[in-house]
């Protein structure tokens, strides 16, 4: 599968969003993988509280929430959806809609196949 990858450097200096970038390699179906990226925040071993965006948006929509639940005592978690903001973008078509992210959303928490979280979606 053909994809296509923004440059860290497009990501530099975006105003309220100094979090650490985090990766993960997924299968793409294709024989290739595709690099997922994802915030997270927080102690560990806090409650999850696990932030997915829409289209046509991207983790910085979650910029100001970010902060606020990591000193409640969160872990926050925020992908950015295959396509979109620092993820790979495959250029021939889009092999996961929303709800197959969810076994990447239970590898990124580190709870396996059954897990609990918040969820907040927009």
């Amino acid at each position: 599968m053909h994809t296509l990858r923004t440059p860290d450097e497009r990501f530099e200096n975006l105003s309220g969003f100094d979090y650490a970038a985090h990766y993960v390699d997924i299968d793409d179906g294709d024989g290739g993988t595709l690099r997922v990226h994802y915030v997270d925040e927080g102690p560990t071993d806090a409650a999850p509280v696990l932030l997915l965006h829409g289209e046509p948006s991207w983790s910085y929509l979650y910029r100001h929430m970010i902060a606020p639940l990591v000193d409640s005592g969160h872990r926050v978690v925020v992908p950015d959806q295959v396509g979109f903001g620092r993820s790979d973008k495959p250029t021939d078509r889009l092999p996961f809609a929303p709800v197959g992210m969810f076994p990447l959303i239970g590898t990124l928490l580190g709870l396996g196949p059954v897990w609990t979280a918040r969820l907040w979606q927009h």
